[in-house]
C-alpha cells in the first residue's frame, strides 16, 4: 500500500489522472482478497496487484471507460479469470485537480509512514459520485476525519461507532447507510493500520541494540535523543527516522495511539520521569522504562503527587523486558524486544 499512495501522491505532483481499482467482494477461491489494490496510470504503468492474469487484464481494459468519463464503475469478473471464485472491483478515477483524494491520500501515506490507525470509508454506489462529488472519507483514531460522505453526522456515528471491531478483525466489509432522505447506499470499510512503530526515547548503548532487533521483528523504530552527539543517524542504520528533540513535551510531536510503543532508556533518572509522565498521558499500548526497581519506585512516588495513581502506573513495564538474567546491553535489547513481541501478540 505505500507505493500505491506514494504514486497517487507523485500523481497529484505530475497532474496525471489515475483509476485506482479495488476489490470489495471475493466468495471462492481467487488470487487476491477484499482490499487489494491496483492503481492505473494514463500511460498504462500499474503499481500493485489485484490479481494479475486475465483478471488484471479486464480490470485494465473496464478501467477505459473510467479514463474517459472520470466516473467510478462497479466490475464483476468472470468466474473463468479468477480461478472459479467471484470477484467484484470498485474502480475510481483519481483526479490530479482533487483537493478533497489529495489530502485523503495524505494522510493515508502519513499513517502508512509515522504509525496509527484509522477506517477509510469510500461510497460504491456510483451514482453519488455524480457532479464531481469524492464520496471518500478517512476516519482517524485519533477522532480526525478527512473527506466528506453523504449524510456525514449518521454515516460517521455508524463508522465510529463499529472502528474498534473493523481495527481488530483487520477484515475488509461493505456497511449500509442511509442519506438524509432516507435512501441506501453502500460504503466499502477499509482498517489502515500501519507496522507498528516503536518509539526509543534514548540513543544509549541499549538503545542502538534495540533498534536493530526491533526492526527485524517488524517494528518501525523512531529513535528520539536531545543530545546533539547522540542523535546521529549514522549510529542507527535500521531506524525509521533519528530525531535530536528536547525531551520537554516531546510527546506531541508524534502520532501516539493504541498501537504504539514506547520504550524510555534516557540518559539520567529525571528525564526518564519526565518522558513516563507524558508516555502516561497517551493511549499507547506498550509503555516500558528501564531501571532498578528503587529508581521505579522512586519515580512512581514522585509522579503520584503530580496526580497521577497506581492503576496508570499498572501499564508500565518496568523492570522493563522479560526476565533472562540479561546483563549486557544485547541481552537487555533481547528482553525488551522479546517483551514487545509478547505484548504485539496480545
Amino acid at each position: 500500500m505505500e507505493d500505491i499512495y506514494s504514486a497517487i501522491l507523485n500523481s497529484f505532483k505530475t497532474k496525471r489522472l489515475s483509476v485506482l481499482a479495488t476489490i470489495i467482494s471475493q466468495r471462492g477461491t481467487s488470487p487476491r482478497g477484499a482490499g487489494a489494490k491496483l492503481l492505473i496510470m494514463e500511460d498504462g504503468s500499474l503499481k500493485g496487484s489485484v490479481g494479475g492474469g486475465l483478471l488484471e487484464k479486464a480490470v485494465i481494459e473496464a478501467s477505459s471507460d473510467v479514463f474517459s468519463s472520470l466516473l467510478p464503475m462497479r466490475f464483476s469478473s468472470d468466474p473463468e479469470m479468477s480461478c472459479g471464485g467471484d470477484v467484484e472491483f470498485f474502480l475510481e478515477p483519481v483526479p490530479p485537480d482533487n483537493d478533497t483524494c489529495l489530502s485523503i491520500f495524505k494522510e493515508l501515506a502519513d499513517i502508512i509512514r509515522r504509525g496509527g490507525s484509522g477506517l477509510l470509508a469510500t461510497v460504491t454506489d456510483t451514482r453519488l459520485w455524480q457532479g464531481g462529488q469524492t464520496p471518500k472519507a478517512l476516519f482517524k483514531s485519533s477522532g480526525k476525519v478527512t473527506g466528506v460522505l453523504p449524510n456525514m453526522e449518521e454515516t460517521e456515528k455508524v463508522v465510529r461507532g463499529e472502528m474498534d471491531g473493523f481495527l481488530h478483525r483487520r477484515r475488509h466489509e461493505t456497511i449500509t447507510c442511509r442519506d438524509r432522505d432516507g435512501n441506501e447506499f453502500s460504503v466499502f470499510i477499509e482498517p489502515v493500520i500501519s507496522d507498528p512503530v516503536l518509539y526509543v526515547f534514548g540513543a544509549g548503548h541499549v538503545s542502538s541494540q534495540v533498534a536493530p532487533l526491533a526492526r527485524r521483528v517488524g517494528f518501525k523504530v523512531i529513535v528520539i535523543d536531545e543530545r546533539p552527539g547522540f542523535s546521529d543517524p549514522l549510529n542507527f542504520p535500521d531506524a525509521e527516522k533519528v530525531f535530536q528533540y528536547s525531551y520537554d513535551d516531546v510527546l506531541k510531536r508524534f502520532p501516539i495511539d493504541k498501537s504504539s510503543y514506547i520504550v524510555i532508556v534516557t540518559h539520567s533518572h529525571s528525564c526518564d520521569q519526565m518522558m513516563l509522565g507524558q508516555a502516561l498521558r497517551t493511549d499507547a499500548g506498550y509503555i516500558g522504562m528501564i531501571g532498578s526497581r528503587r529508581k521505579i519506585s522512586t519515580i512512581f512516588d514522585n509522579l503520584l503527587k503530580d496526580g497521577f495513581t497506581g492503576e496508570d502506573f499498572s501499564r508500565v513495564h518496568s523492570p522493563i523486558g522479560m526476565e533472562i538474567g540479561a546483563e549486557t546491553p544485547e541481552e537487555i535489547a533481547l528482553s525488551i524486544v522479546a517483551e514487545l513481541v509478547k505484548v504485539r501478540a496480545g
